[in-house]
C-alpha cells in the first residue's frame, strides 16, 4: 500500500470513529444512565426555566475525565430547544476571543467552556459581569486613548466543566446558579451502557461480555464505549461476531486491562511507589518523574480511580500503595506497612 493510499484510508476512518462517538452519546436525560440525584434535580430546573420561558441558570459540573460532563451539556442544550457553542478555558487566550464568542450567541443558548478551571485570569474576570447581567466590558485603544465599550449579550445559559473544581476561584464558582458533581458509575449502571451502545454498533453481545466490559472500565462510560470498540474488533476477527463473555475476557487480557480494571500504566505506579519509594508516602512530583507522566495526568486520571477503589491513599505526606495494591501485585507488605494500613 502506498502512503498516499494509507493516508486515504486513515482520513476515511477518522470521521467514522467521530461519528460513533456522537452516535453513542444519549441525546436526553431520560437516554442518560447513572447519575440519578443529578439528573433528577436537573429535570426539576429544565421544567421550571421553560415555564418560567428563561434560559437555564449557569451549570458547572465537575468530576474526572470521562464521566459525561459535555455529554450533559450537549443534552441540556437539547432538551430547551437552543444552540450550543462549544469552547474550553485555554483556547480562549485573550478577551477578545471570548468576546467574539459572547457576541455570537442567541438568546437562551447554551454556551459551554470545557476545562474551565484553566481560563486566562483576565478572560476569566471578564466574564463576571456577562454572568450576572448580560454585559460585556471591552477596553479598546491604549493609555489617555483608551477607552471601554459596553456590550449587551443576549441572556444566554453557560455551562462551565473541570476536572480540577478545587483550581476555581471562588468568584467563578460563585457565580454558577447550578453545581453538580458527578461519580464514578457502578457496574449495572456501566452494563446498561455497554449493551446500549453495542445495540448502537449493531454488535451483538450478551450479559456475561457486558459485564466483563463493565467491570474493567474504572467506572467510566468514556473507557467503557472505548473497551467496547476495541472488543467488537476482537469478537469480529478472534470470534464469532458476538461478545460473549469469553472473547471478552480474551480481548481486554491482550488490552493488559486487568480484572480490577487497573491498566499497564496504573500498574507501572503501584509498583514505582512500592519497588522505588518502600510504598510511600512518596510526593507527586517525584511519583511523576518515577514513572514518565505529567502531573496533570496523575491527579485527574490515574490517581482518582486508584484511591476510589482503595488501591492507594493520600496524606500529608504524599502517596501510599495500600495493602491492597500489594495484594493486587502479589507482594508481601513490609512489616510497618502492615501496621500503617
Amino acid at each position: 500500500m502506498s502512503k498516499d493510499e494509507g493516508s486515504v484510508l486513515n482520513a476515511a476512518a477518522k470521521p467514522d470513529e467521530e461519528t460513533f462517538d456522537r452516535a453513542l452519546r444519549p441525546k436526553s436525560l431520560d437516554e442518560f444512565i447513572g447519575q440519578d440525584k443529578l439528573k433528577e434535580n436537573l429535570k426539576v430546573f429544565l421544567k421550571a426555566a421553560r415555564q418560567r420561558r428563561e434560559p437555564l441558570d449557569h451549570c458547572l459540573f465537575y468530576s474526572p475525565p470521562g464521566l459525561g460532563k459535555t455529554t450533559l451539556a450537549n443534552i441540556l442544550a437539547r432538551e430547551m430547544g437552543v444552540n450550543l457553542r462549544m469552547s474550553s478555558g485555554p483556547i480562549l487566550e485573550r478577551v477578545g476571543d471570548l468576546a467574539a464568542l459572547l457576541t455570537d450567541l442567541n438568546d437562551g443558548d447554551v454556551f459551554f467552556i470545557d476545562e474551565i478551571h484553566r481560563l486566562n485570569p483576565l478572560v476569566e474576570e471578564a466574564l463576571y459581569p456577562v454572568m450576572e447581567d448580560y454585559t460585556f466590558f471591552i477596553s479598546t485603544g491604549k493609555g489617555p486613548a483608551a477607552s471601554t465599550l459596553k456590550l449587551s449579550i443576549p441572556r444566554f445559559t453557560l455551562i462551565g466543566a473541570t476536572t480540577r473544581a478545587g483550581l476555581l476561584a471562588g468568584p467563578l464558582r460563585d457565580r454558577f446558579g447550578i453545581i453538580g458533581q458527578l461519580g464514578f458509575y457502578e457496574p449495572a449502571e456501566l452494563s446498561a451502557i455497554v449493551r446500549r451502545s453495542a445495540g448502537i454498533l449493531n454488535i451483538a453481545a450478551d450479559a456475561d461480555g457486558c459485564a466483563e466490559i463493565a467491570r474493567r472500565c474504572r467506572g467510566t462510560p468514556r473507557i467503557a464505549n472505548r473497551l467496547l470498540r476495541r472488543v467488537r474488533d476482537f469478537a469480529e476477527v478472534k470470534g464469532e461476531g458476538r461478545i460473549a463473555g469469553d472473547i471478552a475476557r480474551y480481548a481486554l487480557d491482550c488490552l493488559e486491562v486487568d480484572a480490577e480494571g487497573l491498566d499497564a500504566v496504573d500498574r507501572r505506579l503501584l509498583s514505582a511507589v512500592i519497588d522505588k519509594f518502600e510504598g510511600g508516602p512518596v510526593g507527586l512530583e517525584n511519583l511523576a518523574i518515577a514513572v514518565a507522566e505529567e502531573l496533570d495526568t496523575l491527579t485527574d486520571v490515574i490517581e482518582p480511580f486508584l484511591i476510589q477503589t482503595g488501591f492507594m491513599t493520600r496524606t500529608p505526606r504524599g502517596r501510599v500503595a495500600t495493602a491492597k495494591a500489594y495484594a493486587h501485585l502479589g507482594r508481601k507488605p513490609p512489616r510497618r506497612d502492615l501496621e500503617l494500613l
